[in-house]
């Protein structure tokens, strides 16, 4: 599919409010929760268009670069955001997030766009200093925000975002296809290390990205919101181990690296889930 040059789609207020929601709970473990009868996979060229159009509106109209600017400058002073500033630094970290995904998903080389993803893998390094309280982590990645953030670097970026070239739907179909087929790798062995265990939690997260996407869109698609919610529960054990894991590596008790085994509860839902889509 050829680089989109025209306006990308334009989505009511209510859409994006749709997938505010369902970012904010992509990581929530639902205590009842199952797959659906029929899950379909692939996307045509318009779904592929919808899905990047939103994810694009809702990073430019959910991401404040003066805002984060002073919630950078703030920190630098060794001053700590209330926990309003900290739900909203988070809130504009998942848009970012958000985006990565669709990017690596939807475009045709599935690669994030280096300033882009460094820039989203900075405001998560500075998230996990001001929480673990880490003064010269703060120092180290606030400043460096604050690089990314300045004119020249965002104008850039958000050139770069606005001018993507779109994949093929059978592209993108082989491109997830081949994502889950590596997670399976990890997820048959016995233990992963901490390295693997979260480059398969990356690899899940992209899989909610696109059905939180096209539950937005399509409030009626119970398939999709059925797979977002079942694929939201693998996210949110993972991620959740994956926290005690940053957690221990910053207060030295473990190393990052250190061999993981995948809990029972997540283990069943990921075998669940590979059996249908692999099959």
């Amino acid at each position: 599919m050829a680089a989109r040059t025209q306006q990308w789609l334009t989505f009511p207020s209510d859409t994006l409010h749709r997938l505010y929601e369902a970012v904010e709970t992509d990581d929530i473990v639902d205590e009842h929760v199952e797959l659906p009868t029929d899950v379909v996979m692939e996307g045509n060229e318009s779904v592929l268009f919808s899905c990047y159009s939103l994810c694009l509106q809702f990073w430019e109209e959910g991401v404040s670069r003066t805002q984060l600017i002073r919630y950078a400058d703030k920190l630098l002073a060794g001053v700590p955001l209330s926990d309003n500033e900290k739900r909203d630094y988070k809130k504009m970290r998942g848009c970012y997030k958000h985006l990565r995904f669709a990017v690596r998903l939807y475009s045709h080389n599935h690669r994030s766009f280096k300033l882009f993803n460094y820039t989203t893998h900075i405001l998560g390094e500075l998230q996990d200093a001001f929480r673990h309280q880490k003064q010269n982590d703060i120092q180290r990645y606030g400043k460096r925000l604050k690089l990314l953030l300045s004119r020249p670097l965002w104008s850039l970026i958000e050139h770069r975002m606005r001018h993507v070239r779109l994949d093929t739907p059978d592209g993108f179909h082989r491109y997830r296809q081949h994502r889950l087929c590596s997670f399976k790798k990890g997820s048959d062995k016995a233990e992963v290390s901490g390295h693997e265990f979260h480059d398969m939690r990356k690899i899940i997260g992209q899989q909610v990205s696109y059905y939180d996407t096209l539950r937005s869109i399509d409030p009626d698609n119970m398939g999709a919101y059925k797979m977002s919610r079942f694929l939201s529960a693998i996210n949110g054990l993972m991620g959740d181990r994956h926290d005690e894991m940053v957690a221990d590596a910053m207060n030295n008790t473990r190393e990052y690296g250190s061999p993981e085994i995948i809990s029972s509860d997540t283990r069943w839902r990921i075998d669940a889930f590979l059996e249908r889509f692999l099959k």
